[in-house]
């Protein structure tokens, strides 16, 4: 059993990200494993039935599958920048609730002919419109502070920040048109933060027999 808590993750995919960077400002190394979503590695789906990332199995064989409770596990052992004040369970529930729904199928209106009635285009425009619905009111709250719960990123920005990335790289020249100018200066400020650098390191797939991988971010952070 590995010393450090392995980590199964994927670089892109945003569950994987937040809980990365949870794990990296909590300054937890893990032995990270890389997964090709196409080609999964065995030891992904005996950790967890899902088989989805990120999974964190820790050196006494406990395994956790959810990104939030990976963020939360990581916190509760050492929250520098306090980001446990900003546990907002509303915030995240609408996120990965209604605004994934909407974000899933904005992107990827192809994968649900049973829904799109056909029109692929309209059905991705109006899911489009109804994420943004949900961005105009973020953008309302930012209005009135840096970030969403005070003027400090906390777990709340990081558990969105992925996930509006995603929407907003759907088509940039569009979201960047769209009269939400606090949002855009959070989203613009979290891409260009040192955490998201250091987080997103390229790895090849990881499978039986590599050597492990030790990922340590937290050096990378500007002090």
């Amino acid at each position: 059993m590995s010393a450090s808590p392995i980590l199964y993750s994927f670089r892109r995919c945003p569950y994987a990200m937040r809980a990365r960077m949870a794990l990296c400002i909590a300054d937890i190394p893990v032995e990270l494993r890389e997964v090709k979503l196409s080609n999964k590695p065995p030891g992904l789906a005996e950790a967890s039935p899902k088989a989805t990332v990120p999974v964190l199995v820790l050196p006494d064989g406990t395994v956790i599958d959810e990104s939030i409770a990976v963020m939360r596990w990581a916190l509760a052992r050492n929250d520098p920048e306090n980001w446990l004040s900003g546990d907002d369970q509303a915030l995240i529930d609408e996120a990965d609730g209604p605004f994934k729904h909407h974000l899933d199928r904005y992107k990827y209106p192809v994968r649900y002919p049973d829904e799109n009635g056909g029109d692929e285009s309209a059905f991705g425009l109006h899911h489009r419109s109804q994420g943004l619905a949900i961005l105009q009111k973020l953008d309302e709250r930012l209005a009135e502070s840096k970030q969403l719960c005070g003027d400090r990123p906390t777990l709340a920005d990081i558990a969105l920040f992925p996930f509006i990335r995603q929407f907003a790289n759907t088509d940039r020249a569009w979201f960047d048109t769209q009269d939400l100018p606090h949002l855009q200066r959070w989203l613009d400020a979290h891409l260009k933060s040192d955490l998201f650098a250091a987080i997103m390191p390229k790895f090849d797939p990881w499978k039986a027999g590599d050597e492990p991988i030790l990922f340590a971010p937290h050096g990378n952070l500007a002090h």
